[in-house]
């Protein structure tokens, strides 16, 4: 079977597949050519994984999946929720975005934050949804050099390192991404 996933960012693509069984194979944005900026103007993570799933079925005709994650943080009202991949601007920096989030944590005493990702499935023209949720606290500095985005300064519940200190193996048995991910393969399995 072969499904789109859409999107470019090819840590998520490597993070995915990794839990893919051999029957699944992952194709990219770039691999069915598209190019263009899918739009991600919702404004929930759910609205904008359904955004683009559907813009790819109705822009390419294939079958496929899209996710949106957003860090919540409970001290700053859910933010950067939504808007996580910009939140210190357009240029969408990870260290800035990081920067910017311990910058605004930095008088606060509650920590406690969680990724939430859900993952739109387009598929026999039908769309499912599916979502992962992990809780855990974000660290008073960057630590790590592994992952991607808010990874060395979110530490998950009962563990003493970052995402960013973990291996792709472990981060995906416990992370948000990983839970959804899950329940995609079981429902394409069935």
């Amino acid at each position: 079977m072969h499904i789109v996933f859409a999107t470019n960012n090819l840590n998520k693509i490597k993070e995915v597949q990794a839990l893919m069984p051999e029957h699944i194979t992952l194709l990219s944005l770039k691999d069915i050519g598209c190019t263009e900026d899918i739009p991600e103007n919702q404004p929930t993570i759910e609205g904008n994984a359904m955004q683009k799933a559907n813009y790819i079925k109705t822009n390419y005709n294939h079958d496929c999946f899209a996710d949106d994650t957003g860090l919540e943080v409970t001290a700053l009202n859910g933010e950067p929720g939504v808007y996580s991949a910009r939140y210190a601007g357009e240029q969408r920096s990870d260290n800035d975005n990081m920067d910017k989030l311990l910058h605004n944590l930095q008088d606060k005493t509650d920590r406690s934050a969680q990724f939430k990702t859900v993952i739109a499935l387009h598929i026999n023209g039908l769309t499912h949804t599916f979502t992962g949720i992990c809780k855990g606290e974000i660290t008073t500095k960057k630590q790590g050099e592994k992952g991607f985005g808010y990874d060395p300064i979110f530490s998950p519940t009962t563990f003493n390192m970052t995402f960013a200190e973990m291996d792709l193996v472990e981060k995906n048995k416990i992370g948000h991404r990983g839970k959804a991910v899950r329940q995609l393969v079981g429902f394409l399995s069935e």
